[in-house]
């Protein structure tokens, strides 16, 4: 049995002075003090809350929990996009590092990925040190897993987003601390509620809109853009009721809480790509307990941080060992030098095959393109999908509307290296790639990358195997325009776009007795029961 707190009786004799009488007092002692940990997890969402000093949102509670424990300014996530930034943070490695860089990879029998042997996740290390554990929501893990090693509750599956679990009532917590829990919230995503519009209580002005300077003044985009700040302000109401929640049923006061997105918004040269509006999140870390904070309250941190860091300081802050293999660090151990660096991936993503990747400090951004004959406006899930201010910006570049800062995006090849000056373009604006006052900068930023991707083997450098390719082919269909899926029509010549409705399938709950995975087998066209096996069992 799990318990918050395991009461122990001492038989403590006590010497009576005046009579010399002895006798014998039951003394209750807490022999577990274990804080419950929970992660706040938004989908999609840029920085732009009141505490980050954005005044056209209100977010009081979101503030409030600002003013109770410490905000980051400066956090990075691993990837731009959902499955490759989740898969390192839940395993504390960049996901390059075991193959699971790709968005979406590892849904097929034919294509699992493995995590390395003796690898196991945040989850699962809090699980044996008696934690119950939780995930109120999406996974989207890009490797093979027994959900049940990891979370103690029923979930479903997706044959393309994964699996997720059942939402608990966080009242059923009591009586089953301590517990590590992720309560996944759709953040910058609460835009494609049927009731988005109804549920914006105090609409933003549009008119005062300042758009960054990469993005048109056109009506669609400055729509984008409310449209993301008004979903923060549903979420920061969201994000009050978990914390009233947790409060009515006594849990908070024991709960160490993470508030923080999975990546940046969904913008032109956000999302998906490597410029600081896809990778840079908000994070603020709070601890409710009295008199043990290591946190000081309203405190601010600048310190260059890594969304890896988030599951090793977790496990630090409940006091369980953090295992060497993993590449995060325990941000309040203050024997440890702040990060000069921060590496930062993108691969494919859906169906667009791409390879990108970034060294940032807090003076430089370093970004080197591999696929340089590729736009970076190649086709899209968004294309797909018909998102307006992405016809929009197309549109206006075919116009020739654009001036030269929203313009370079739309070109129609890259340069191979890309420097910024963080500090005088926090925009990233100006490339001094090739400026020779640079060129020790660039050499030096060059050499940091080479370095990262021999020591690590980036398994980005090595291409994606056939398998993974045909499942996106079989989903994705005639957006499929790279290269690399040529051949794959030559092959299988009926395949393309066969497995388009499975975007439209609805989860199914995965049944409790339920051994290995669930995972889609393309041959039989179904669902199938995945045994797991060891990495080194061929």
């Amino acid at each position: 049995m799990r318990k918050i707190v395991l009461i122990v009786s001492l038989l403590v004799v006590l010497i009576s002075s005046c009579k010399g009488e002895k006798s014998v007092e039951i003394v209750e002692v807490q022999a577990s003090d274990k804080p419950n940990i929970v992660w706040i997890y938004l989908e999609d969402t840029a920085p732009f809350f009141g505490c980050y000093g954005v005044p056209l949102v209100a977010t009081p509670n979101i503030d409030s929990l600002a003013t109770r424990g410490m905000l980051f300014k400066n956090v990075f996530m691993p990837a731009p996009v959902c499955s490759a930034s989740r898969s390192s943070i839940i395993t504390g490695m960049m996901s390059t590092s075991f193959g699971a860089q790709n968005h979406h990879s590892s849904r097929t029998t034919e294509s699992a990925i493995y995590l390395p042997e003796r690898a196991k996740t945040i989850p699962e290390l809090f699980k044996d040190a008696g934690y119950f554990t939780f995930n109120n929501g999406k996974d989207d893990y890009n490797f093979v897993y027994d959900r049940k090693d990891l979370y103690d509750q029923e979930y479903l599956y997706h044959p393309l987003y994964g699996k997720s679990g059942v939402r608990l009532d966080l009242a059923s917590l009591k009586g089953k601390e301590p517990f590590f829990g992720q309560i996944q919230m759709y953040g910058g995503k609460e835009i494609f509620n049927s009731q988005f519009k109804d549920n914006v209580a105090s609409p933003v002005d549009r008119s005062q809109i300042q758009l960054p300077p990469y993005l048109p003044h056109h009506q669609a985009i400055v729509e984008e853009y409310a449209n993301h700040l008004d979903a923060i302000q549903i979420t920061d109401q969201k994000v009050g009721g978990i914390l009233d929640k947790l409060r009515e049923n006594d849990l908070l006061r024991n709960t160490i809480v993470f508030f923080f997105s999975d990546h940046g918004m969904r913008l032109t040269r956000n999302k998906q790509f490597l410029y600081d509006g896809g990778v840079q999140v908000p994070m603020i870390i709070a601890d409710f307990r009295e008199g043990k904070s290591k946190i000081q309250a309203g405190s601010v941190n600048s310190n260059l941080m890594a969304g890896l860091d988030l599951g090793t300081t977790a496990l630090a802050l409940a006091e369980i060992p953090i295992p060497e293999y993993m590449e995060g660090r325990d941000i309040f151990n203050n024997a440890i030098a702040p990060r000069e660096y921060v590496i930062m991936t993108r691969d494919r993503c859906d169906f667009t095959i791409d390879r990108i990747r970034s060294v940032r400090s807090n003076e430089f951004k370093y970004i080197r393109n591999f696929m340089t004959d590729r736009p970076y406006t190649q086709p899209t899930y968004m294309d797909f999908d018909k998102v307006e201010f992405v016809g929009v910006m197309k549109q206006l570049h075919a116009e020739g509307k654009l001036n030269e800062a929203q313009d370079r995006f739309m070109a129609a090849e890259r340069p191979s290296e890309e420097l910024y000056d963080i500090n005088e373009d926090p925009f990233e604006l100006n490339n001094l790639a090739q400026n020779p006052q640079y060129s020790k900068v660039l050499e030096k930023y060059r050499s940091v990358l080479d370095e990262w991707v021999l020591e690590t083997d980036d398994k980005g450098q090595y291409g994606e195997v056939e398998a993974g390719l045909k499942f996106m082919l079989g989903i994705w269909g005639k957006d499929c325009v790279n290269p690399e899926y040529d051949v794959l029509r030559k092959k299988y010549p009926n395949f393309e776009g066969s497995l388009v409705y499975l975007k439209s399938e609805a989860s199914k709950k995965v049944e409790p007795d339920f051994v290995g995975t669930p995972l889609f087998d393309i041959e039989g066209n179904q669902l199938v029961q995945f045994s797991l096996r060891p990495i080194d069992a061929e």
